[in-house]
This record gives structure tokens, C-alpha cells and sequence, in this order.
């Protein structure tokens, strides 16, 4: 792995024209997470998640983008972009490191406000760089076998595992959805979108008081372990 934000020009060049890189963007977001949790974690867990990617598959690791788009929480605490300038960033970069030789780069995503503007995002750039440059937009919940939450036992496990700024004395049980049917919890998704406190009150989906440190690292490796063989899959099945 090499660490984009590290390097030095002259031995970061060199690192490119010797071999063809493959980059890795993270992205996240700045939004609440319950009263036990950072605002930081979907930004915290996704540079995780990229950084491992990065290293078992040899990838160049840009810098974690930490604002998403989060304005279904107001007015809970959120920092927020519009899906136009997330669009228009990684747009961007991704043009950018183009421009510097690196033809293939993976969008990690970690909030899930940040789908529709990653959304086709590959189409955009493979237009706009006549066929020269290969985006993968994935987003990292879809590479483990337990359902996503937000603060609930999921994102508080993998807090558990990554870092210490986690306050479990705080942890409480937010909008359960165990014996609902697939149409109610479809319903309380699409409330959820437009307003998270309306769906949940507390704003946590999920059960985060018994999530543990163990539990994190078990769902973090099983991430990591798909996550990577997709990345090399992608690879594979568009080189060219």
C-alpha cells in the first residue's frame, strides 16, 4: 500500500511510472450517531475499511473524503454536501489522478446518503475520459452477511474495534425492526430517507448495547476478506 498523503512528489512519480496503481477513495460523512458514538464514524470505519483494502491488495490510499451528504438527520447534528458536489468532486479526482497516470480507482463508500451521487458515477468518467479511466463505486455494508444499521450493534462493534472514542455507558436501543414485514420496514426506510429522527426517534436503527470489541473485528475481517476479492474481480474483468 502506499499512502497517498505521505509520499513525496519525486518518489511518488516514480512509484506510478514503475508500475500501474490502482487508487483508492474513501468516503464518509460528518453526522450523528446516537450519544454514543463519534460523528466521525462513517468516516472513521470507511478509512478503515480502505486502508486494509489498500494493503492486502497493494492499492494507493487517497485521503478520506469526511463529508457526505447527511441532511436527513437535521436536526440532529450534520455537516453536509449536496449530492451535485459530491458528484462533482470525485468527478474531480477522479480526473485528476488521471492526469497523473492512474487509470482505475475505487470509490468506498460509507454512508449510505452517498449512494445516489456515486450512483453511475462510473459511466460519467468512462465518458468524459473517452474510455481511458475505470471507476468501482462500493459501498463496504454490502460485503458482510449481517444487516446494516446506523449506531446499532453493527457500527458499534466495528467502533469497538477500530477505536476508543466510543462511549458504551451511553449506548442505547434505537428503532427496532424485528417482527416487522419486509413492506413496514421498506415504509420506515423510505421515512428514514427523508427524515431519520421521524423513523427513529433517537436517531440509532438497531440495538448497539451489546455490541462488542470481538464482535467489530469478526465483521471488519469478513469485510475486508469480500470487499478485497471484489476489488480484485473488478480488476480482472475490466483489464485491459
Amino acid at each position: 500500500m502506499t499512502d497517498i498523503k505521505t509520499q513525496f512528489d519525486p518518489i511518488l512519480r516514480k512509484t506510478i511510472s514503475a508500475k500501474k496503481q490502482v487508487a483508492v477513495i474513501p468516503v464518509g460523512s460528518i453526522e450523528q450517531h446516537g450519544p454514543h458514538l463519534p460523528v466521525s464514524t462513517d468516516s472513521d470505519i470507511v478509512t478503515e475499511v480502505a486502508k486494509k483494502i489498500s494493503e492486502k491488495n497493494g492499492y494507493l490510499l487517497l485521503p478520506t473524503l469526511n463529508y457526505g451528504v447527511s441532511y436527513e438527520h437535521a436536526p440532529f447534528f450534520n455537516l453536509s454536501i449536496r449530492e451535485s458536489t459530491l458528484r462533482t468532486v470525485l468527478t474531480d479526482l477522479c480526473s485528476s489522478l488521471l492526469s497523473n497516470n492512474i487509470k482505475k480507482v475505487f470509490i468506498i463508500n460509507g454512508h449510505h446518503g452517498n449512494l445516489k451521487p456515486i450512483k453511475n458515477l462510473d459511466v460519467k468518467l468512462k465518458k468524459i475520459s473517452k474510455n481511458k479511466l475505470k471507476v468501482f463505486s462500493l459501498s463496504y455494508w454490502h460485503f458482510m452477511q449481517r444487516e446494516f444499521d446506523h449506531a446499532g450493534f453493527v457500527e458499534t462493534s466495528l467502533m469497538l474495534a477500530i477505536s476508543k472514542n466510543v462511549k458504551m455507558n451511553l449506548a442505547k436501543k434505537g428503532l427496532i425492526t424485528d417482527g416487522m414485514t419486509k413492506q413496514q420496514i421498506a415504509k420506515i426506510g423510505k421515512l428514514a430517507n427523508q427524515s431519520f429522527p421521524k423513523a427513529t426517534k433517537n436517531g440509532i436503527w438497531g440495538d448497539p448495547t451489546k455490541a462488542t470489541k470481538r464482535e467489530g473485528q469478526v465483521i471488519l475481517a469478513e469485510i475486508v476478506k469480500n470487499l478485497g476479492k471484489k476489488c480484485q474481480t473488478c480488476l480482472t474483468e475490466h483489464s485491459s
